[in-house]
């Protein structure tokens, strides 16, 4: 093969990078900057994305009704925020403080009646309202951040795209493209970061296999060598200048030290660890800025809060999937590890610790923070003991903040028992569209598969949420 008909995946591999392969996931690089001095320049716009995988209850966290009955209402009551008629979960005291900084959107929905955390993850991360893959029809749609990966390419770091504790346990919860690119293929999958025995919020924690170095002085011999060979191709061809540039921004990503130390955990003060909480979900948080920082595009934060110390039943993918007793899940209103007297003060917690660190570091312009799972919960709680609530589609919440998204605000409204959306819908189209234009992505731009064009999403972006 002629030199200059090398792909990116391959010129990295010639180059003998490290321990690469064809198509590794998350491997891209885009065009950030270096300044005269040789380090990278503010990155471009990144998100966040929190999943609350499981679904947790819009009736009891976001969008409570208090006069309701009590087989609807439940055992809670809102509390007065920072903004005048924006009342959320008493449990949310720290929230409470920020509800200025985002906007509260109660009216997400999924069109047709899908039930089952598959479906409905598909469709949330795909940005898509179908019902396809339940009944064995593939659907190859790439989601969120494979198509910011692709996009938005960070040079900076070896990963554009990554996902904090990919969902394990019961399979349910893994929506099929999360770890494969859909159609754009491998290289815009997420690289996978931990698991339930290796998360950040341990003492031993251990970022991917994908920043080792291995050997640094055999790869800067490399590097050597290469450079010898190209000085000589390129006396015969000036279109390997392209070869070796391309050569020496994947060397800059693997060699740049921010991509590994954003795992040193140690770096940040225990004041600032305490403050988003040594659990999983907070420190998951944490490295989800740390991350954001070192040049990641996309980050998606699994909202496992962890097991709770008496109860170790509940699996590290779920916690807000809250049946109650008909699935022996115990008390969905308890302490355990599927009750939201234990999961909704960590969750206040770590997210407004982050909301509050982006806000204090000046990352808030060009950080997108998406906070949703992947639908809601029951109006009527479910009458066998111990009590919880079962899946609901139709309706749910969702809390962005950052990139331009308005602070203050309730966007949508769903009826007096949170059963189905009154005004302003928001389905996951609109909610794809809404995250690439927070974060400039063309809406635009086709989507080339093998002469195939797509669009990147049919939704158009809600801009009532922007300031």
């Amino acid at each position: 093969m002629n030199i200059f008909e090398l792909n990116r995946r391959q010129a990295l591999v010639t180059a003998g990078m490290g321990a690469l392969s064809l198509g590794m996931p998350g491997m891209v690089l885009g065009s950030d900057k270096l300044d005269k001095s040789g380090k990278a320049v503010a990155a471009e716009k990144s998100c966040i994305f929190v999943l609350l995988c499981g679904g947790p209850s819009h009736v009891d966290t976001w969008d409570m009704k208090p006069d309701a009955p009590d087989t609807v209402r439940g055992p809670y009551r809102p509390i007065s925020t920072k903004v005048p008629g924006m009342r959320i979960n008493e449990m949310h005291t720290q929230l409470a403080k920020l509800t200025d900084q985002f906007t509260l959107i109660n009216s997400m929905t999924h069109p047709g009646a899908i039930s089952n955390h598959f479906d409905a993850m598909h469709n949330l991360l795909s940005g898509q309202s179908v019902k396809r893959v339940a009944e064995g029809v593939t659907d190859d749609q790439p989601y969120l951040g494979s198509f910011v990966a692709k996009h938005k390419p960070s040079k900076r770091n070896l990963v554009s795209n990554a996902w904090l504790i990919k969902c394990v346990g019961r399979p349910v919860f893994c929506a099929p493209n999360i770890g494969i690119g859909g159609y754009l293929g491998s290289a815009y999958a997420p690289v996978f970061v931990g698991s339930e025995k290796n998360h950040p919020a341990m003492d031993d924690f251990s970022p991917p296999e994908i920043y080792d170095l291995a050997d640094p002085k055999r790869l800067a011999e490399r590097r050597k060598l290469l450079g010898s060979i190209e000085s000589d191709v390129l006396a015969k061809d000036a279109r390997g200048a392209d070869w070796a540039d391309l050569r020496e921004k994947a060397y800059d990503a693997m060699t740049r030290s921010e991509g590994r130390e954003a795992f040193d955990m140690d770096r940040e003060p225990a004041k600032v660890r305490d403050r988003y909480g040594r659990h999983p979900l907070g420190q998951n948080l944490l490295l989800a800025r740390r991350m954001v920082e070192a040049g990641v595009r996309f980050v998606t934060v699994n909202g496992w809060t962890g097991q709770a110390p008496y109860d170790r039943a509940g699996p590290p993918s779920s916690s807000w999937d809250m049946h109650g007793g008909n699935m022996g899940m115990g008390d969905a209103f308890g302490n355990g590890s599927y009750g939201m007297g234990f999961c909704l003060p960590r969750l206040d917690q770590g997210l407004s610790a982050l909301l509050s660190d982006l806000k204090e570091r000046g990352m808030m312009d060009n950080t997108l923070v998406v906070v949703t799972g992947e639908f809601g919960r029951t109006p009527n709680i479910l009458t066998q003991q111990p009590p919880g609530r079962q899946h609901w589609p139709k309706c749910f919440s969702a809390i962005m903040a950052g990139a331009g998204i308005a602070g203050g605000r309730v966007y949508g409204k769903s009826d007096k028992h949170g059963a189905s959306v009154t005004s302003n819908p928001v389905r996951p189209e609109e909610l794809a569209a809404t995250i690439y234009h927070a974060l400039d992505i063309p809406l635009g731009a086709p989507q080339n598969n093998s002469g195939i064009s797509r669009p990147i999403t049919t939704g158009k972006p809600v801009m009532d949420l922007f300031g």
